[in-house]
């Protein structure tokens, strides 16, 4: 705010509720706290940024403190320190200064002489003054610390596990917006996963692997769930799994440049007299891969997918449960197509796969875009034109993505183009439409308050006999259903039958299902649904049970359930008879309900379509999918919906004869 404009230029003030004006707080406070930690502990500072991601909102500062260990008891000295801060209205000065004296002023803090040496020559270097602080920072700042009017410090480090340890920090500009996120973190507290984990004994980690977690037999079940939702979805939309190495030659990394800019996070070691390590991404392996399966354009796009296990290095008060581990296996998607992007079909695709897998979850999100970095590589005009397409079908689909043109020039990836006379690059479409598995089961533990819906649920049903007389009608019951295979517990303790109910209740099982004499004798099951009350509960034959569960396991993709209750149907004998407002309706709901993509071009419609069509941009892309889809298309009706109308249609189809199929 105090320094002068230097030319003409754009101003723009920025509030609290502003993502620009939140980091500028955010990473103020966190210049008090390094202000505060190195004054009362003499600690050596390293980084202390701001941060808007998941739990960790607000900002932290990693730093040495050699033989001391920080604890809770430290905390309310910090806080005190961080009050008189804050009181005595200390400003931000900025100051530049030249490399030589950066090095000098921070010549005994190896941390921050290390990000010095790594700053391009020509940058200019400042740092800002706060109070007895001087630090190492680009800014901008608020005017002083008396902006900060509520903070509040945690501590996630681990003395013995690491030479560097973080404390975070929340600050607002008033103590009714802290008081409003306290509160707010008390309710997700109830809820955190490690909680919830082990309460329903799904994972756990152990000292002697820090950062990487084991998975109980009910939490791996999850796990594999969603690798076989994820599967199908990959083969459904055309993408090829593969497995890559876990270690690489260091070359590997230097080409890729992962070695000059990601080293502090890998783990290497030497074998054999040459340099190792593990891998942190995926990425660089499919360009490997892309080298012994792609010669043309016609090969191309060429959508691989791994569920490679990566490493990564995490200071000791980074690591926060299942969403920031050192050992991970991510859903990666590497998608490498032409470098002309005449249409954005590849980019929308990606898209529309992400919101197909989030809704299924019920889950909102957001995308931030990624563009041409200040060390681009490749020719400018590739990436003006390639972002161009980016943009125009980020801004339709209203979410962002991210495509790299950088890897594939520096592994030298080629295709020969259209015409056999000139090689082209591609360009990669990176995406992990989960994250992580971990990180993926973090979130849908708290998501779902840890009440799994029963497609995904590891305690699917539990059988609890009234006595002993029915113990063994129990386990045939139980094996039954696990013959069926659905996930079954048998509680055959000798507990009294309301303690049993009362803790598969607390356990989350989504059917509880009694056993006593009387169900012996007839081949029923007494049915209790989670959270539905006890009038609720239905005496069933074990058919009829597994017909229930078999609807309520497709329930979370089936069409029907997600359109109005209204139903009029109309039968069409031909595709050919469906006039073009119908067709819209056909494109813009079959991406959300089949998800099956099958690029196919009606010969006929073609010059109606771009002509008249609502969507004459992106057709005569009238279905999108693969082989196996005609037939999916030939045995299931397309369901429409008119939302002005309120009104679904159910399409009895045929595919006509003018119908061509063409390569995805």
């Amino acid at each position: 705010m105090y320094r002068p404009l230097e030319g003409d230029c754009e101003l723009e003030l920025f509030s609290f509720d502003s993502d620009e004006g939140r980091d500028a707080f955010w990473h103020s406070s966190a210049h008090i706290l390094g202000q505060v930690l190195e004054m009362k502990y003499g600690c050596k500072l390293c980084i202390g940024p701001c941060s808007r991601r998941g739990d960790l909102q607000g900002f932290y500062y990693d730093a040495f403190y050699g033989d001391l260990a920080l604890n809770e008891a430290h905390f309310e000295s910090i806080e005190s320190g961080f009050k008189q801060a804050v009181k005595e209205s200390q400003p931000f000065e900025r100051i530049e200064v030249t490399r030589e004296q950066a090095l000098e002023m921070f010549s005994d803090n190896t941390f921050k002489v290390e990000i010095i040496n790594d700053l391009p020559v020509d940058k200019a270097i400042t740092v800002y003054r706060c109070g007895d602080l001087v630090d190492l920072c680009r800014g901008p700042h608020i005017p002083n610390t008396s902006f900060v009017k509520a903070f509040a410090s945690y501590w996630r480090g681990n003395k013995d596990r690491d030479s560097l340890q973080r404390v975070y920090g929340i600050s607002y500009p008033d103590k009714k917006q802290l008081n409003e996120y306290n509160e707010m973190r008390r309710e997700a507290e109830k809820y955190d996963h490690r909680v919830l984990g082990k309460k329903q004994e799904l994972f756990f980690t152990h000292h002697y692997s820090p950062g990487s977690w084991f998975f109980k037999p009910h939490g791996y079940e999850i796990y594999e769930k969603l690798m076989k939702f994820i599967k199908v979805q990959y083969r459904d939309r055309g993408y090829k799994v593969i497995s890559s190495p876990d270690m690489y030659n260091m070359e590997l990394w230097k080409t890729s440049g992962h070695a000059a800019n990601y080293m502090e996070n890998m783990y290497s070691f030497n074998n054999g007299g040459q340099e190792f390590a593990m891998k942190p991404m995926n990425c660089p392996g499919h360009c490997l891969m892309f080298e012994q399966l792609v010669h043309s354009y016609n090969e191309l796009p060429l959508r691989l997918a791994d569920f490679g296990v990566l490493h990564r290095k995490e200071a000791s008060g980074a690591l926060s449960g299942l969403t920031r581990v050192t050992k991970f296996q991510q859903v990666y998607i590497g998608l490498l197509s032409l470098i002309l992007i005449d249409d954005d079909y590849e980019v929308r695709g990606v898209l529309e796969f992400i919101e197909y897998a989030y809704n299924v979850f019920g889950l909102n999100y957001e995308l931030k875009l990624s563009t041409r970095p200040e060390k681009y590589v490749g020719k400018l005009e590739t990436w003006e034109k390639a972002e161009a397409a980016l943009k125009d079908a980020l801004n339709e689909f209203g979410k962002p993505w991210q495509l790299d043109f950088q890897l594939p020039l520096r592994f030298k990836l080629e295709y020969l183009a259209e015409g056999g006379k000139r090689k082209e690059t591609p360009v990669m479409i990176h995406g992990s439409v989960l994250g992580s598995f971990e990180r993926m089961i973090a979130i849908l533990l708290e998501h779902y308050k840890g009440k799994w819906p029963f497609w995904l649920s590891p305690r699917q049903a539990i059988v609890i006999p009234v006595s002993e007389k029915s113990m063994s009608y129990a386990r045939q019951v139980m094996d039954q259903i696990d013959r069926a295979r659905y996930c079954v517990d048998v509680d055959l303790s000798d507990r009294k039958i309301q303690k049993k109910v009362f803790e598969a209740q607390l356990a989350q099982y989504n059917f509880i299902l009694v056993v006593g004499e009387e169900e012996a004798k007839t081949g029923q099951v007494s049915v209790r649904q989670r959270d539905k009350a006890d009038k609720d509960r239905l005496v069933m034959t074990m058919e009829t049970l597994l017909q229930h569960f078999k609807k309520a396991k497709r329930g979370f993709c089936d069409p029907v359930f997600r359109l109005s209750n209204h139903s009029v149907y109309k039968n069409m004998s031909n595709w050919s008879d469906l006039p073009i407002e119908t067709l819209n309706l056909i494109v813009e709901h079959l991406y959300y309900i089949d998800q099956i993509r099958v690029r196919a071009v009606c010969k006929s419609w073609r010059s109606n379509i771009y002509n008249n069509g609502k969507y004459a941009d992106k057709l005569p892309w009238i279905l999108a999918g693969y082989k196996s889809s005609i037939n999916i298309i030939r045995s299931n009706p397309i369901y429409l919906y008119e939302p002005s109308q309120q009104r679904r249609y159910k399409v009895e189809t045929k595919i006509p004869s003018n119908f061509a199929l063409i390569h995805a």
